[in-house]
């Protein structure tokens, strides 16, 4: 009978947040693992793929409203008046780590794909405050929340031992429990994608952003800009 072989995993480095915001990543993360997940399978995963495609699709409007020069990106102060202009309240040591950790580009602008992982960090770090001090205001941004609630609710249902990681082996195996022939070629292929320091384990940061992406954030990206291609070539 044929079957995907899981080998056994290899010991994995473990990671080290470097900022104070990273920790706190983290430590949001193990808090919602053990609140429980309310996503039952991997396909009823699948299932929200375009719901959480058009309530992404929103936060275009909120990019182009903050990327006053039109560029395409949205560098640090464009980033702080839009977090003013949204009642988002970090210091700014927070401000200037979640800005570092969502440009993985380096080239001091966030495009738009970037500024939705950030906008969902956001959204874990005040839902995990609000938990802990239910006097402390949300996010305020009642359009995407439930958008950013799914995505973190998908990062869960993965980590199955809520140590706010997701390993290879868990993935393949929620996976597997879908009932997918494929589920360990499947499962290697994505892990590879999120998996960008090849440490052996994918922190929330790079879970957001390979989900973003098969849910298809950059597709549409590239659908704008060969719109606009086509219209310089007319």
């Amino acid at each position: 009978m044929e079957g995907d072989v899981v080998k056994a995993e290899s010991p994995r480095r473990v990671w080290v947040p470097e900022t104070k915001i990273e920790s706190k990543m983290l430590d949001a993360m193990k808090q919602r693992g053990a609140a429980g997940c309310s996503l039952r399978s991997f396909n009823s995963i699948l299932l929200k793929f375009p719901k959480i495609d058009n309530s992404l699709k929103k936060c275009k409007a909120i990019f182009e409203q903050f990327d006053l020069d039109s560029n395409g990106t949205i560098d640090h102060e464009e980033l702080r008046k839009c977090f003013n202009k949204l009642e988002i309240s970090f210091t700014e040591e927070e401000i200037n780590d979640l800005f570092a950790a969502c440009d993985i580009n380096d080239d001091y602008g966030m495009n738009f794909h970037e500024f939705i992982v950030l906008l969902c960090l956001v959204y874990l770090l005040k839902a995990a405050a609000v938990a802990a001090d239910p006097n402390k205001p949300k996010m305020g941004m009642p359009n995407l929340e439930g958008a950013f609630e799914t995505l973190v609710d998908a990062f869960v249902f993965f980590d199955k031992n809520m140590d706010g990681y997701v390993s290879k082996n868990e993935l393949i195996q929620a996976i597997q429990d879908s009932g997918e022939r494929a589920a360990g070629r499947i499962a290697l292929k994505r892990f590879e994608e999120m998996d960008w320091d090849k440490n052996g384990m994918v922190n929330i940061k790079e879970f957001l952003f390979a989900f973003t992406k098969w849910v298809g954030i950059d597709d549409d990206d590239d659908d704008d800009e060969d719109d606009d291609n086509a219209k310089d070539d007319e």
